[in-house]
């Protein structure tokens, strides 16, 4: 059976488009296969009017409804989306999973989808695979909205292939439920063209940089009403019984003139010039101007932009990302041309031509009312210099130096710290940094780089920057290091090729590009010394290098480590021997789930979380970070339960949060991360209850 397809499609198709019915889950028009399913025998009818039927998924692992042609296999050549009529009949959300099958397994597409709570929808899962990169973002719309009268929610990520002139089965599922989920099912059907996908990312962000379909008590529809909300004073908060800097008086330690480190009592602490105890509470990339998103070849996704000339004209630029690092911004669309910056255009709304200057100056007071004592990384610099809080500084490293992939690659491969033209870039990144702060007592101390490749994924993860080294090629200062230690420990290839189990005719074949550089495994166990030995190595010559360089340009101030994401107990033990502090970024529940508390015990180094959050898709922008929450009230919950646990460890000596402002709704210029986890709004204006737990829990672990 065929049918004219007329809603939320009719705008974009010049003539009539046929849709083919693939089944009505409430008649017999096709095949199903229930396993841990049971359909209810009744329809039941929708508040529009629409029949559907019921059907609940047991506690099981997979339980599905399995969908097949009433005869062959559907051909569904020409269509462009699969859509679903459901509704989700518990009072929470509920995960389906659509998986569509051809001909054999590698035949598929499949999606993930959260049914929210509510009225009926229309799910619309696009015939192919499609993320909201293709979009220029991240993260992709996850909520129902209206389309024409419909309510529609797309599967805005579909992964896999399939020729859709073989079509064998459609799967709906619930990954494991706990407890019987139930939901209801209509009419499937296969339609032309994408038409449902365009819309839900058409019109999506305001004149603010808010997202349209939704509202928040912060969100705001006037420029009277955004100028009200931004200058709304902070509650008053900063404690007292504290030196000029942030540090306790009631934690008398040694004093430098400088900060450092000191442990007494069994803790470690931070300590400032005048010689108190200092817990650092952090917050980075405090700055106006890490908020642009690209606008070109986007027209379509934003409402009312202002003209790109006058006063606005400030607010537009142009930028390239398409040679960004790996990893980060892989497959993303619009990453180059005009962008605009909705975060400075709402600032200028507030405070006009002078609004930099007011920004910075409100910034500083609600910092030191929400609790907060430093100023962390990519931070604006000038915040810094007004010396109110203390502040950190980094050392982008940056050259045309050789580097090792790992396989994880996210910002890029590793630096070669062997490779002469590392030393030199690590020295000019020092110098840079240094300037003007060498002699601040103000500044806590320098990171360098950031969330460094030094492993990989996987059970074999730990050995991945020693397999990537041996992999390289032969003019690799790190292979040719590597090559010299071998030889130094077996002194001719034949005895090395016993220890690994390997051919190896001769030490020149190491020098091969992609050299198969074996595994670790039980019946060799020298592969796992020798590589263990190389990442001590490795870790060492970087750690040892970038030292220098700080304490070449610096000697008064902190080395505050390499920000660790994926680490190595090697590269961890390398770090505490060079750094003052092992910094670490930890996305979890709590800071003692993302390090080896007692390694670091035993290594006898204070420790700094150097990133964290926790964040939700409910304040407009659609990621909801790397550690996210129901809602924006578990928000400051979290937090709460994260900072209560690292001031209980007394090798934790400060957290520093993952950020200040919300990312763009349609992405951020470096690689489409478009999360909330934030203090502020793309409006300036701060999320009220969050910032409230945030503040009475910062002044609680400073009294």
């Amino acid at each position: 059976m065929k049918r004219i397809w007329l809603a939320g499609v009719a705008a974009l198709f010049a003539a009539p488009a046929m849709a083919t019915e693939v089944a009505d889950l409430t008649a017999s028009s096709a095949h199903l296969d229930l396993q841990h399913v049971v359909r209810t025998a009744a329809t039941e009818t929708a508040q529009d009017g629409v029949r559907q039927q019921r059907y609940t998924f047991q506690p099981a692992a997979q339980p599905q409804v399995v969908v097949t042609p009433a005869q062959g296999v559907w051909n569904w050549q020409g269509q462009g989306e699969l859509r679903l009529r459901v509704q989700n009949a518990m009072p929470w959300a509920v995960t389906l999973v659509v998986d569509i099958d051809g001909a054999d397994a590698k035949q598929r597409l499949h999606a993930v989808v959260g049914l929210p709570a509510g009225p009926a929808q229309t799910l619309a899962v696009p015939l192919r695979a499609v993320s909201p990169l293709t979009f220029g973002m991240q993260a992709g719309p996850t909520r129902p909205f209206d389309d024409h009268g419909r309510r529609v929610l797309v599967a805005t990520t579909v992964a896999g292939s399939l020729d859709l002139s073989v079509v064998h089965d459609v799967r709906l599922s619930v990954p494991a439920p706990q407890a019987a989920q139930s939901l209801l099912f209509g009419r499937m059907d296969a339609v032309p063209g994408e038409a449902t996908l365009h819309e839900a990312y058409a019109g999506i962000v305001d004149r603010y940089g808010q997202y349209t379909r939704e509202s928040w008590p912060e969100k705001v529809a006037d420029d009277a009403a955004l100028r009200a909300a931004v200058k709304r004073a902070p509650a008053a908060g900063a404690p007292g019984h504290e030196d000029r800097y942030g540090g306790r008086l009631d934690v008398r330690l040694r004093a430098t003139g400088w900060f450092h480190t000191q442990k007494a009592e069994g803790r470690w602490w931070l300590v400032t010039p005048d010689g108190h105890g200092f817990f650092s509470l952090g917050v980075n990339t405090v700055k106006s101007d890490d908020t642009r998103t690209y606008v070109q070849d986007r027209a379509y996704m934003f409402r009312d932009l202002p003209p790109d000339r006058g006063a606005w004209a400030a607010f537009y630029g142009s930028g390239d990302n398409r040679n960004a690092q790996q990893g980060a911004g892989a497959g993303r669309c619009c990453d180059h041309g005009q962008w605009f910056d909705f975060y400075a255009a709402n600032l200028y709304r507030v405070d006009g031509g002078d609004w930099l200057a007011a920004w910075r100056a409100r910034t500083l007071a609600r910092l030191q009312a929400w609790g907060f004592n430093t100023i962390a990384n990519w931070s604006d610099p000038a915040l810094g210099a007004l010396h109110q809080l203390p502040y950190t500084r980094e050392l982008d490293i940056r050259g045309d130096f050789g580097t090792v992939a790992t396989g994880y690659d996210w910002w890029g491969r590793m630096p070669d710290p062997f490779d002469p033209r590392f030393v030199q870039a690590a020295d000019t990144a020092a110098a840079r940094a240094a300037q003007g702060a060498r002699d601040d007592p103000w500044l806590l101390g320098y990171f360098a780089d950031n969330e460094l490749s030094w492993s990989a994924y996987g059970p074999q993860g730990r050995w991945a920057l020693a397999v990537g080294t041996l992999h390289g090629e032969a003019r690799s200062a790190a292979k040719q290091a590597f090559i010299t230690e071998l030889k130094k420990e077996y002194g001719t290839p034949d005895k090395l090729a016993a220890a690994w189990g390997i051919a190896l005719a001769s030490w020149e074949a190491l020098d091969a590009t992609n050299f198969p550089a074996p595994e670790p495994s039980e019946a060799h166990p020298a592969i796992a010394a020798d590589y263990s030995a190389w990442l001590t190595r490795y870790a060492d010559q970087f750690f040892r290098t970038v030292a220098a360089a700080i304490h070449r340009h610096d000697p008064h101030h902190l080395y505050l480590g390499s920000r660790f994401a994926v680490k190595t107990p090697e590269a961890v033990a390398a770090c505490a021997r060079y750094c003052d502090v092992v910094s670490f970024n930890i996305y979890a529940d709590v800071p003692q789930h993302g390090f080896d508390a007692a390694a670091m015990r035993k290594l006898d180094k204070p420790v700094l979380i150097s990133e964290f959050h926790f964040g939700s898709d409910d304040r407009g922008p659609f990621g909801k970070g790397v550690v996210s929450v129901a809602s924006e009230a578990q928000r400051g919950e979290a937090y709460a339960r994260y900072l209560r646990a690292a001031a209980d460890d007394p090798e934790i000596v400060g957290t520093h949060w993952f950020e200040y402002v919300d990312e763009p709704v349609t992405g951020r210029l470096l690689d489409g991360e478009n999360g909330h986890f934030s203090l502020v709004g793309i409006t300036d204006i701060p999320f009220a209850g969050f910032v409230e737990t945030v503040r009475r829990t910062n002044l609680e672990l400073r009294h």
